[in-house]
């Protein structure tokens, strides 16, 4: 598949006159930012002056011409250069087109997305030489090799960073497989998680035995090791036992929250097609009631009604009862966030896509560091919570009774 779509690119070889509008334009537009930028670093030195009274800080030609490899081809740069005539050791250094930088942040962020949707090593320059419009000097199977090992170091680190100073509200949880080699299966244990201001981050990423508790034990011990002292107020995840045997004994404060997609997938598929669409909205109708009281009324005629032809499904829906509803304990604003597992589904599509087009998905390390770069990317622009300002209320106790914080009258009312 990858080589025929290469092959069919060849066509598109002769110059593009559009893209060579639209490579023109971004050059001007970069060099008159760039230019905008050392003049604003030259006037924010402009009191500073030499013994004669002259402008110690001052223009001083511009540094080699260099290629900065971006979406819309190779672009040609000079950077100013900034003379510091008082010796005071003032040095410009552009934020735009920083030193060293060979390609732009959107095609670093390209490359391992380019990888999980199954280009191999071998073919990212040719691959590339159509989508950046040049060659792709610098982007060779070697260069890539090394880049891939950069990515590994980075995850490396990342899996030994300090977490004393965090406190996550809510954790997302689920496992993700996929065929590292062959005749091996390797299960990515996810947990992303948000904080007190709602934010979103990957907590964490490593690799496990199946989803056994004693691999989500690791998990859970390694973070507590590292300084996630607190235990989250509410976690998400779908019916595996391993992660909540292990949330039990590590997390024992932490409330539990099964994922309505994956138990509403469960249910459907213990049915005859026929009968999926009557039963999807059955369960609908249990998940998006406005109250608790209403949902256990839902949930309770869902089971009366199908159970006496379909016991299976229906056994499936009532073994978790009491903890798919525990999100009317938390702040309306964030039911749908918390009724699914979706902030990790959303983001590992592509990872399943890598392993559908391709039976090898390279070296354990290599799916790991690629799976962490992919969300890496994607973190930045995650949304926060929506209604995170009543995530203070979580973090204190406030008591929610149906999503609606209770004040001291709706208390002794309810007493």
């Amino acid at each position: 598949m990858v080589h025929s779509n290469v092959i069919n690119l060849n066509k598109l070889e002769q110059n593009d006159p559009l893209q060579e509008v639209l490579r023109d334009g971004a050059r001007k537009m970069l060099e008159v930012a760039i230019e905008a930028e050392v003049k604003a670093f030259i006037d924010q030195h402009s009191g500073l002056k030499t013994d004669e009274g002259k402008a110690a800080v001052v223009r001083n030609g511009y540094l080699p011409e260099r290629s900065i490899q971006t979406g819309l081809g190779d672009i040609e740069v000079k950077v100013p250069k900034v003379r510091d005539r008082s010796g005071s050791g003032i040095k410009f250094n552009s934020r735009l087109v920083p030193p060293y930088l060979k390609r732009s942040k959107n095609i670093e962020e390209f490359l391992p997305w380019l990888y999980l949707r199954g280009i191999s090593t071998g073919d990212f320059p040719e691959t590339l030489k159509h989508l950046l419009g040049s060659d792709a000097p610098g982007l060779s199977a070697a260069t890539i090799s090394r880049l891939k090992q950069d990515w590994e170091h980075h995850y490396r680190d990342w899996t030994r960073r300090d977490l004393s100073n965090k406190r996550y509200v809510y954790v997302w949880a689920d496992g993700i497989y996929s065929n590292v080699r062959m005749d091996d299966r390797l299960c990515l244990l996810v947990i992303i998680g948000s904080d007190e201001t709602g934010r979103k981050e990957l907590i964490a990423l490593v690799d496990g035995y199946r989803e056994s508790a004693a691999s989500w034990e690791e998990v859970l011990m390694d973070l507590r090791q590292r300084g996630l002292s607190t235990d989250p107020k509410l976690a998400i995840g779908d019916g595996a036992l391993g992660f909540w045997k292990a949330v039990a004994k590590l997390w024992p404060q932490t409330d539990q929250q099964r994922c309505w997609v994956h138990k509403t997938a469960n249910v459907l598929e213990k049915l005859p097609k026929a009968m999926q669409p009557k039963v999807k909205e059955a369960l609908h109708n249990i998940w998006q009631a406005e109250t608790r009281e209403a949902a256990y009324q839902a949930f309770d005629h869902c089971l009366e009604r199908f159970s006496p032809k379909y016991p299976k499904a229906m056994e499936c829906l009532a073994k978790d009862k009491a903890s798919m509803l525990a999100f009317y304990d938390y702040p309306a604003e964030n039911w749908q966030h918390i009724r699914t597992t979706n902030p990790i589904e959303s983001v590992f599509a592509t990872v399943r896509l890598r392993t559908t087009k391709t039976k090898n998905c390279g070296s354990r390390i290599t799916t790991l560091a690629m799976a962490f770069k992919l969300i890496e990317t994607a973190q930045r622009r995650w949304f926060r919570l929506r209604g995170y300002k009543h995530l203070a209320d979580v973090i204190t106790g406030v008591k929610f009774v149906d999503g609606i914080k209770q004040t001291g009258d709706q208390k002794q009312d309810a007493a």
